[in-house]
């Protein structure tokens, strides 16, 4: 099945591009409409974004799209894509839509959507919304039958109460001190505001977006700015999202960033000790740490790994009853809670974990040691990379210099031009030369 529009997390690409232009959303508002109308009640979409500029563009395009097909919309404005989710269902939308590229740069965006139920759509879903794209549209209906848009004035309030229940009720965040980073994005006002109603003294960066700055030098991403401030403030622990609040990364009181592996670990540790875990393991992707999984091992709990993107974690977790899963980039997925990647909520659970336990974060959230690990961005214009036989030939090279100790993941980027070569190992230097052999291999197929 080879999809046109859709990659790893919905339509992505540069605005005004090939891709990402007011066409493509008034079209998929359009498709998703017609494909998402059953029945003969007034149905009704949601729609979130987060702060770049382009969202001024394609936010009235899908609009435009959607009351074409007799679709009522109500518009959040900034909020996170977590929020979408939950709004989606709290509201009984037929569908959910987030506007956001993530972690990328303004120059970029995206449309993500959820179904009813307020999960992402299935690959079978997409590919049928974009056979619905290409085709001629027959079914708009008559003028009297036209949808309404309006602003949707409490949405953010909404998600903050929801977010500050999935705390647990006997603690506060008294005494706590934290910076949080909401990278100029859909978070800005949301999460600085639910730390502060817990109990946190909080200090907030990346809360002023004009439409360019999101995620620049600040956020999930570029962590820096807000190690420098947590270090500056005195602070017991920094929280970046990213661009769309579904993603975070923690900064421990000495100002070391905690990856998404590290946090998975300790929810994990958490929840198994006070049996929460619905199954004996939890889910990550390839890209997770060998490290994690030898740590869940040595607890008596399994490490299912699925295909980079955190709609295929949570679809291995509702196919085998799993509650926890992620990404080593920050998604964290909690099932009891929501049903995607919630920054957020994911600090909220390692801010309680921290306050049980009366633990440092340098000391809480190193619950394993990484096993030396790199990854390498390569840069493509044209052609198919990785079909190339002397690409291919490289690969298996490396596979057998690493043998049992190691692995490689190489795969092309869902969201951008690039191919990522991923390699880990017990031996740093034997992982480093493998790494910079392919590195270079595919450089000279792709320039």
């Amino acid at each position: 099945m080879i999809r046109k529009y859709f990659g790893t997390d919905g339509i992505r690409g540069r605005v005004n591009g090939e891709t990402m232009t007011a066409d493509t959303a008034l079209r998929l508002g359009t498709a998703a409409g017609r494909y998402f109308r059953r029945g003969e009640h007034r149905h009704r979409v949601v729609i979130g974004k987060d702060t770049r500029l382009s969202g001024y563009m394609i936010e009235p395009a899908l609009v435009a799209g959607f009351t074409s097909m007799g679709m009522d919309v109500f518009l959040f404005g900034p909020i996170p894509t977590p929020a979408v989710a939950f709004l989606t269902r709290s509201l009984r939308a037929d569908i959910g839509v987030m506007i956001s590229a993530s972690h990328n740069a303004f120059e970029d965006n995206g449309i993500k959507l959820f179904g009813p139920d307020g999960f992402k759509l299935s690959d079978n879903i997409e590919y049928e919304i974009e056979q619905l794209m290409d085709a001629p549209t027959s079914e708009l209906v008559p003028s009297a039958e036209l949808g309404r848009a309006k602003r949707i004035d409490d949405s953010q309030s909404r998600y903050i109460e929801f977010a500050k229940r999935t705390f647990p009720r006997e603690l506060t965040l008294d005494g706590i001190k934290l910076v949080v980073d909401c990278a100029n994005g859909a978070a800005y006002k949301v999460a600085p505001t639910a730390l502060w109603e817990l109990g946190a003294e909080v200090v907030s960066i990346g809360v002023q977006p004009d439409g360019f700055n999101i995620n620049q030098d600040c956020g999930s991403t570029n962590t820096q700015t807000l190690a420098d401030k947590v270090r500056a403030e005195k602070a017991d622990i920094g929280i970046a999202l990213d661009g769309d609040a579904d993603r975070l990364i923690i900064c421990d009181e000495n100002g070391n960033m905690v990856d998404g592996d590290q946090l998975m670990g300790v929810i994990a540790g958490d929840w198994h000790r006070r049996e929460l875990l619905t199954a004996p393991g939890i889910v990550a992707t390839i890209m997770s740490n060998l490290g994690l999984e030898r740590y869940l091992q040595d607890s008596g709990l399994s490490l299912a790994r699925t295909q980079v993107g955190d709609r295929y974690v949570v679809e291995h977790m509702r196919q085998h009853g799993f509650n926890l899963g992620g990404e080593q980039s920050g998604h964290m997925v909690m099932s009891d809670f929501g049903t995607t990647g919630d920054g957020l909520v994911a600090a909220l659970q390692v801010l309680a974990v921290m306050k049980q336990t009366e633990r440092p974060v340098s000391d809480l959230c190193r619950v394993f040691e990484p096993v030396p690990q790199i990854l390498e961005n390569v840069r493509f214009n044209a052609g198919v990379p990785l079909e190339n036989e002397d690409v291919i030939a490289a690969i298996r090279a490396g596979e057998q210099k690493l043998g049992n100790s190691g692995r490689l993941v190489i795969r092309k980027s869902g969201t951008e031009p690039l191919i990522r070569v991923m390699g880990e190992g017990d031996d740093a230097v034997l992982v480093q030369n493998v790494v910079a052999e392919i590195v270079g291999t595919i450089q000279s197929v792709a320039a």
